[in-house]
């Protein structure tokens, strides 16, 4: 057998050992097929030489694809930006990225970021005067943290005012997640990591009233409700797949995405609407209002004016969750 490939086999049988608890059996089972062909491959009964080189060859070629995956995870979407110094890795510039209609994410690998029992304390959503752009979920200083999907740490880097001690990933499915108000980390910009493998211990830095894990998902730079794809009563994804579509409006893309069952939400202006008004009738803040339709805080609404206000999300937990602390 190729010894690179025996030597890549090793490296993943090894990273096992840095899987706990429950995580460690979701681990095992990402392996467990790739296990089985080795084993086969490795003993030559019931194998012919010409099929033992020719699965062999196949293993190899999948080895060596999983490897560049992850050292370049969604590369081909994200058109090799790695920024290493803004959660939205297109703030600084977006030139000459073309941003996709349409791209299918696989999240039937996520596993939940905390070992412990799952509450959520704060959901995605406005938050007195800013938005709130993930969820928080309840764990002591000292918990373990663990990766939600495999990939590489984008960035590792501390936010007095903000997210505090904090990691963001890129995921090979597309995805982006962050992990917030830690107190410490495991891992360190550019390592590569596997789903429900410890990356960092739980803690209370950064704008935070009491220790909990802010999480986010976000999609080329954009923040999604996680609870728009995560059911967080049973900790599973509501489906394997979806699909999120570049928004658009008046025919052009608008560079926000959606899930395929979610759709912008509009508001046409009438006599004495501000921009506060329209805000709290939609559940959401008069800063995001301005991000969505171009404007400033000053700019004057004319009657009939269409507004963008938000996008109508997939069904969220069932239960109504409080206003957390981050």
């Amino acid at each position: 057998m190729s010894i690179k490939v025996l030597s890549t086999y090793c490296l993943i049988l090894t990273s096992i050992l840095k899987v706990e608890g429950q995580h460690k059996e979701v681990f095992n089972k990402q392996i467990k097929a790739l296990d089985k062909q080795v084993s086969v491959l490795m003993s030559d009964r019931g194998v012919t030489k010409g099929v033992a080189l020719e699965k062999i060859a196949e293993l190899e070629d999948m080895l060596i694809e999983e490897e560049e995956n992850m050292l370049f995870p969604a590369d081909e979407l994200y058109g090799s930006n790695w920024d290493t110094r803004w959660v939205d890795p297109f703030r600084a510039d977006t030139t000459g990225f073309v941003f996709p209609d349409s791209c299918e994410i696989d999240c039937s690998s996520f596993i939940i970021p905390i070992n412990n029992t799952l509450k959520i304390t704060s959901v995605y959503g406005p938050r007195r005067r800013r938005m709130h752009r993930g969820i928080d979920m309840k764990l002591q200083v000292g918990d373990t943290v663990y990766a939600a999907f495999s990939g590489k740490v984008r960035i590792r880097n501390t936010e007095r005012r903000g997210y505090g001690k904090y990691l963001v990933i890129r995921h090979v499915n597309g995805l982006e997640t962050v992990y917030g108000h830690l107190s410490d980390w495991f891992v360190d910009a550019n390592d590569i990591v596997r789903a429900g493998q410890p990356i960092a211990l739980g803690g209370n830095t950064g704008r935070s009233t009491g220790s909990h894990l802010h999480f986010e998902t976000r999609f080329l730079g954009q923040a999604i409700d996680p609870a728009e794809i995560i059911d967080f009563e049973i900790g599973e994804p509501y489906k394997d797949l979806f699909v999120f579509r570049n928004i658009k409006i008046n025919g052009r893309n608008s560079n926000m995405y959606t899930s395929a069952e979610s759709q912008m939400i509009f508001h046409s202006v009438k006599s004495g609407d501000t921009l506060g008004s329209i805000a709290r009738r939609y559940g959401t803040t008069v800063n995001e209002l301005c991000r969505l339709n171009g404007l400033k805080t000053t700019s004057t609404l004319h009657i009939k004016q269409s507004i963008r206000c938000g996008i109508s999300r997939a069904p969220k937990t069932k239960a109504a969750l409080p206003q957390g602390n981050s």
